[in-house]
């Protein structure tokens, strides 16, 4: 008998997850630690990658280990027949299949969305691309960087002289694990409905552009192109920008609301600074230098103090150090141990939802690669 996840409102869905990198596992660890029961399937001789990523703990990527936990791990030839049809009996089992590679690689291999339907009719897939099944782009290569400039995303980023190479993979997640997820559960909701399973074509560049959702809304109805640090809430206004203070560190003001500035302009003893909150350019640049200045008399946690009983939208801007001993995130639980077979405790984000009556937690740490073979004797 094999494990399997004990609580969490995916209990009794299995998904096949024949992702990589980050999107696809990402997507499947979230489900997984909902309940699911993910199995991750790898090429024995061509595995996961992120499992050799560096950082390293001994021979294991703690890469890996961040975004992997609560599955199960086999390995399949899948170019191979046996492999093939072990892969379909797992199908026949099945609810959901999860895969990351550029269109075409799955059909050359024979395991195809529509070979899969014909052993399972309720078989859901989700594919997570860069570029979608159709369109010019289909077949490029591409990361994270790539989709976010395609988007425009990229091209708001940073500052007038250039943009910037986000601290995260905001497509990859923001536009492919996140929509994974979304779109697994409607794809199961469908079923439901419908007793039929479908194929779902998620593609980080389509889905990461409702993240300018405002800006592109007022490009597209105006032809007005805004560029970097011009829009409102990129900069483009002295009242929600981010100032240095005086021991180095920074704090993010984002007293947008006339109430919230009030209050700021109360702090710092500047009542006539009240009229000065309008996003003309002129205005903007004198505020953003006059802000700066006052802001750099008081170490950052002497504002967040001064601030916190104003209820004004000033809080500091955190170092990873920091996030870790954070008060609040830590009484959010939103860090978690885990237990791996080889690594010992290893720390990482909890899973982020809170349900009142299927409440939710990791299971068990990342898979060794095949740890759970057994599974496939009975195939």
């Amino acid at each position: 008998m094999y494990r399997k996840p004990q609580q969490g409102p995916l209990q009794g869905i299995r998904i096949l997850d024949l992702s990589r990198l980050l999107p696809g596992p990402l997507a499947t660890q979230l489900m997984a630690d909902l309940g699911a029961e993910v199995i991750k399937i790898e090429d024995p001789k061509a595995p996961d990658y992120t499992r050799f990523f560096p950082p390293l703990k001994g021979s294991l990527s703690l890469n890996y280990l961040s975004i992997n936990r609560s599955k199960l791990s086999i390995t399949l030839d899948l170019k191979s027949d046996e492999g093939k049809r072990k892969f379909f009996e797992l199908v026949k089992t099945a609810d959901i299949v999860v895969d990351s590679f550029r269109p075409g690689v799955l059909q050359k291999m024979g395991i195809e969305y529509d070979n899969a339907k014909q052993h399972n009719g309720k078989i859901i897939y989700v594919a997570i691309t860069g570029y979608g099944y159709n369109g010019a782009y289909k077949n490029l290569a591409g990361h994270d960087m790539n989709y976010l400039g395609y988007s425009g995303i990229l091209g708001l980023t940073g500052d007038k002289e250039k943009p910037i190479i986000p601290a995260c993979q905001i497509a990859d997640v923001a536009g492919g694990s996140y929509p994974a997820v979304v779109a697994c559960l409607a794809a199961l909701w469908a079923r439901e409905r419908t007793g039929k399973g479908q194929f779902v074509d998620v593609a980080m560049t389509d889905c990461v552009m409702p993240l300018l959702s405002m800006q592109l809304g007022e490009f597209l109805n105006t032809g007005i192109k805004q560029k970097r640090e011009e829009p409102m809430l990129s900069g483009g206004m002295a009242n929600y920008n981010l100032y240095k203070c005086k021991d180095e560190k920074w704090i993010a003001l984002g007293s947008l609301e006339p109430k919230f500035w009030q209050g700021v302009c109360a702090m710092l003893g500047k009542p006539d600074w009240i009229p000065r909150m309008m996003p003309v350019p002129e205005m903007v640049t004198a505020l953003k230098k006059d802000l700066q200045e006052i802001f750099l008399t008081k170490t950052r946690d002497e504002w967040v103090e001064l601030a916190k009983p104003l209820d004004i939208c000033l809080s500091p801007i955190l170092e990873l150090d920091e996030v870790e001993k954070d008060e609040h995130l830590n009484q959010r639980d939103m860090f978690v141990e885990v237990e791996h077979t080889d690594y010992g405790t290893f720390k990482g984000i909890n899973q982020p939802f809170k349900f009142s009556e299927t409440p939710a937690k990791p299971s068990w740490g990342a898979p060794l690669m095949g740890e759970d073979n057994a599974l496939l004797d009975s195939l």
